[in-house]
């Protein structure tokens, strides 16, 4: 007959939940996560000279890559074609800045004497409604010193990483020797990096194909819709005699780069000089075209432009760009939106056999 006072184990009875133990040990791994993503940020930013030209080198290559495989394809060396796609941007780039940044630059006198106009009318329309006079003037003085900036802040925001350089020649002159050996020996490093990402090969392809992927499609697609953005705003500006209309066009061309709030800051510039330049009327006008570039007539060019290059939600894009550039500046600005559509479509990659198996297991 077995003894009944055998001492009973109570490990299961009074040790904690499963439930907590597993939130316990994501807690820990989430902690690990965010150390080594504070750690990789604070050393970049110790070697930034050199981080920021390889990141920008990066992006291009990712998008320019295809060319390089095509001209391979066509019996032109890799190295060859690395070096005439490499010229093709430095030509575009240059023509790029000579048009949009020095010709913003050569009219910036216009565009505060406009804006100064446009904060007067303003700090009259407070007065109208019982706003008193030196209150008036303190929101006058704020938001003149405000739109002013507006410029800068807009291309600034592009050059965060250069001006933090010691020159800006060091900067170009790395970014184009990165950008040459990354379209040259894309391949080689491509398959260096899968090599030693500690998962299996599929897994490794899987992860530098989404990455690829949500980089080109999101900056074609980008630059699609920023040039849509820029017409729509010039033709707008035009019709309604808005003065300085191919700078507002380039400023709308390069906010559209930075997700949601460049479109929306770059409008409200627009219709300050629309306001300053020509009138209540024009400014009024400006405010409709813009609502009409940036939601209605977007969703429809978005489709095609992006094609499925996110496939996260708006709100998320939104979240994630300005948690990114709160983290990593402009780098994190811009780079946002395309890495985490990356690390979502590579988590579904990675469950869905998981998934299709389940119905057999």
């Amino acid at each position: 007959m077995a003894s009944t006072d055998e001492p009973v184990d109570l490990t299961s009875a009074l040790g904690p939940p499963r439930w907590l133990r597993n939130l316990g040990s994501t807690a820990w791994l989430l902690v690990g996560v965010a150390l080594f993503l504070v750690g990789a940020v604070w050393l970049m930013s110790l070697t930034q000279s050199i981080v920021v030209p390889v990141i920008m080198a990066a992006v291009i290559a990712a998008v320019a890559s295809p060319l390089v495989g095509w001209l391979k394809g066509h019996r032109v060396p890799r190295a060859a074609g690395a070096a005439l796609v490499l010229l093709g941007i430095v030509a575009v780039g240059v023509l790029t800045f000579v048009m949009v940044v020095a010709g913003i630059a050569s009219q910036t006198d216009d565009f505060s004497a406009h804006l100064d106009d446009a904060t007067t009318l303003i700090q009259g329309w407070l007065r109208d409604i019982g706003v008193s006079g030196a209150e008036a003037q303190e929101i006058k003085e704020t938001a003149g010193s405000a739109a002013r900036k507006g410029v800068e802040a807009l291309l600034g925001g592009l050059s965060t990483g250069v001006t933090a350089l010691s020159s800006l020649v060091v900067f170009l002159a790395f970014t184009t020797l990165s950008l040459f050996f990354l379209l040259k020996d894309g391949p080689t490093i491509r398959g260096w990096v899968e090599g030693h990402l500690g998962v299996p090969p599929a897994v490794a392809r899987s992860i530098s194909t989404r990455t690829l992927e949500s980089l080109r499609g999101y900056f074609l697609g980008l630059t699609l819709i920023a040039v849509f953005n820029a017409v729509i705003v010039l033709v707008g500006a035009l019709l309604l005699g808005v003065p300085l209309a191919g700078a507002i066009a380039a400023v709308t061309f390069i906010a559209a780069y930075i997700p949601y709030i460049g479109a929306w800051a770059a409008a409200v510039f627009a219709v300050l000089v629309a306001l300053g330049g020509a009138g209540t009327d024009a400014a009024t006008g400006m405010i409709v075209v813009q609502l009409l570039a940036n939601t209605v007539l977007q969703q429809v060019v978005q489709p095609f432009a992006m094609g499925t290059a996110l496939g996260i939600h708006p709100l998320a894009v939104l979240i994630v760009t300005i948690a990114g550039g709160s983290v990593f500046g402009a780098v994190g600005l811009i780079l946002a939106a395309p890495l985490t559509s990356a690390v979502v479509r590579i988590s579904a990659d990675l469950t869905r056999p998981a998934v299709s198996a389940a119905p057999a297991g």
